[in-house]
């Protein structure tokens, strides 16, 4: 019984240290540039993976699960559709409050119901349609400006850019899901730090490449900054850990609806660290789009 509800504490843990990071890497954003700044949890949060899986493996006494070809076609999906996700959420960022761009990524689970229904012709129930319809308005309402003829969405802008990191988060979330299922092996521990451990190996060795080729200052300067990098690295394969934890033992809907929480730890640090308030019809929005996904968690 424990087991089956590790999930909820799992998620609530991970949805927290995301917060941090996310709060480290804004910051880092100015200094590294985009790229910069999404290479950071990736390249500095792969060395903790690694010792979280050593960890792991010593205390269950068991071996590393021989990964196949689906695991690695879903963790290599999983671990691009991420890098993308982190680089547009700090995009957006760059132009719009930090706890507003999470509150858009927040539309992920509703972009997950409307895949299913363009891509594999799932049909939305009554309360699953009104749930999209309810989050969509939430996302439009933080979006307008007071006195502007034209909205953010309109000129594509910052919140096509939170809600596309949205979509990818959502294939991401996907992908990692898919990786620990198709291990062949190993308890719901084991195989989650595994996934963790390759994901983040990937997305290090694509992004370190991808630096070294086209944006080398940017590369030099994350090791410079390495004290920061290094808290956002730790913070990023701690959250990384607990998201798949979850995984392990439930739906990814499940997982990402509870990660709602987010929207609010996310307004705090707003608060604390960047000095920022969301306005009443911000607040408003977030408010929908919490109630949008926790309608369509009902749905499902």
């Amino acid at each position: 019984m424990f087991t089956a509800l590790l999930w909820i504490p799992a998620t609530i843990a991970a949805a927290a240290a995301q917060t941090l990071r996310n709060a480290m890497q804004r910051s880092l954003t100015d200094v590294l540039g985009t790229v910069g700044a999404t290479q950071v949890r990736f390249l500095y949060g792969f060395p903790f993976a690694l010792i979280f899986l050593a960890l792991v493996t010593t205390v269950t006494g068991e071996a590393v699960p021989l990964p196949g070809g689906r695991f690695l076609a879903f963790v290599t999906g999983g671990a691009v559709a991420q890098i993308v996700a982190t680089a547009l959420m700090l995009a957006a960022m760059r132009r719009e409050g930090f706890a507003v761009t999470i509150a858009y990524t927040k539309s992920e689970p509703v972009q997950v119901a409307l895949f299913g229904l363009i891509v594999l012709g799932d049909r939305l129930t009554l309360l699953g349609a009104a749930a999209v319809i309810v989050a969509t308005l939430g996302v439009i309402l933080m979006s307008v400006k007071p006195g502007s003829r034209l909205t953010s969405l309109a000129r594509g802008g910052p919140a096509l850019a939170g809600i596309a990191s949205g979509a990818c988060f959502a294939l991401a979330a996907i992908g990692f899901r898919g990786a620990i299922l198709a291990l062949p092996e190993g308890s719901f521990l084991v195989r989650a730090t595994t996934t963790l451990a390759f994901g983040l190996g990937i997305q290090t060795l694509v992004l370190v490449l991808y630096l070294a080729l086209f944006d080398k200052a940017a590369l030099v300067g994350s090791f410079r900054a390495w004290r920061p990098s290094l808290f956002a690295g730790f913070m990023g394969a701690l959250a990384s850990q607990f998201w798949f934890i979850g995984f392990s033992l439930t739906s990814a809907a499940n997982v990402r609806t509870l990660a709602l929480v987010e929207v609010f730890f996310a307004q705090i640090a707003a608060r604390r660290l960047f000095a920022q308030t969301a306005s009443r019809r911000e607040i408003a929005g977030m408010v929908l789009v919490c109630a949008g996904v926790a309608m369509l968690f009902v749905a499902q």
